[in-house]
């Protein structure tokens, strides 16, 4: 398993692109994984409902382009992703703009299989293609006295119509804690399926944070700093109480509503609900993390 991190998913989990995958490159991508030789844990202790392709790519959060589920896929074909740069600065040797190419340059790209989990209490498995976020921190230097790391979305309310609304104070932040982001599950995603991301998805490049919360995995980040003081974050701003800074998935805690449960995408409105896993099944390598801090104060 590629970068030191740890697996218990399998293609038997992910949402299914008949279309585009058959059976032998499932397989294949599977074995590459080294995850294909047992059932994994998750789908022993809960039998995950396969999704489709299209409830990965038309049921999202994505509120620069509405508040709807279905808004990002009506509207995000308007936003314009080449060129892209991100603005990287801050606590870093190497501050500047760097265009996608040169972030991209020297990245080993390797398949995730990740679970995602929404506040709102839905989840889904997703295939991802990226990588390391370490890997890009360690490239441009990070200076001594950096703790945090905070990222920004593009600001285009001319393509992302979403933004011309008072919902969120624009542009949408997100930051981690310094070693949430060197932690090998932290992935920066280029891709589905081995695909270029879809823009409802967070084109070209966005954040994935597996045992977070979706909201804190970032979409179409155009600006990365490294600071000493925890940065603000959008949702923290807007209800503080509801949404913690730290935001790890944790069914003891409710947030705006009971988090011990969570409805499978794919399975319809009256899909039968599943127990939330608390670090959303990915505490054994990310509860460490936290030693001696009070969860139900950073849920």
């Amino acid at each position: 398993m590629a970068g030191g991190w740890k697996n218990d998913l399998s293609w038997a989990d992910v949402t299914p692109e008949a279309d585009f995958w058959d059976r032998r490159k499932f397989m294949t991508a599977a074995a590459g994984l080294g995850v294909a030789a047992a059932m994994p844990r998750m789908a022993q202790a809960q039998a995950l409902k396969p999704n489709s392709w299209k409830d990965i790519t038309s049921y999202n959060n994505f509120y620069e382009f509405g508040t709807g589920k279905g808004d990002p896929a009506a509207y995000a074909h308007q936003l314009t992703t080449s060129p892209w740069s991100v603005e990287i600065d801050g606590l870093v040797e190497n501050p500047g703009t760097y265009s996608l190419a040169d972030v991209l340059d020297g990245m080993e790209i390797e398949d995730r299989i990740y679970r995602l989990r929404c506040v709102e209490t839905w989840s889904m498995v997703v295939p991802w293609n990226g990588f390391e976020l370490r890997d890009l921190l360690k490239k441009v230097g990070v200076k001594p006295g950096a703790k945090y790391v905070s990222f920004e979305t593009l600001l285009r309310p001319e393509e992302m119509p979403g933004q011309k609304g008072k919902v969120l104070d624009w542009p949408y932040r997100e930051g981690l804690r310094l070693d949430e982001a060197m932690h090998p599950l932290t992935l920066m995603a280029t891709g589905i399926y081995g695909r270029d991301l879809p823009n409802q998805n967070g084109a070209p490049l966005r954040l994935v944070v597996p045992w977070k919360y979706g909201f804190k995995s970032i979409k179409s980040i155009v600006k990365i700093s490294l600071t000493r003081r925890q940065p603000r974050t959008s949702w923290n701003d807007y209800n503080p109480r509801a949404f913690g800074f730290y935001s790890n998935v944790n069914p003891e805690v409710a947030a705006f509503t009971n988090q011990s449960s969570e409805r499978p995408i794919g399975g319809g409105v009256f899909a039968k609900r599943i127990p939330t896993l608390k670090f959303n099944g990915y505490g054994d390598q990310v509860a460490s993390l936290y030693q001696g801090m009070d969860l139900s104060k950073f849920y």
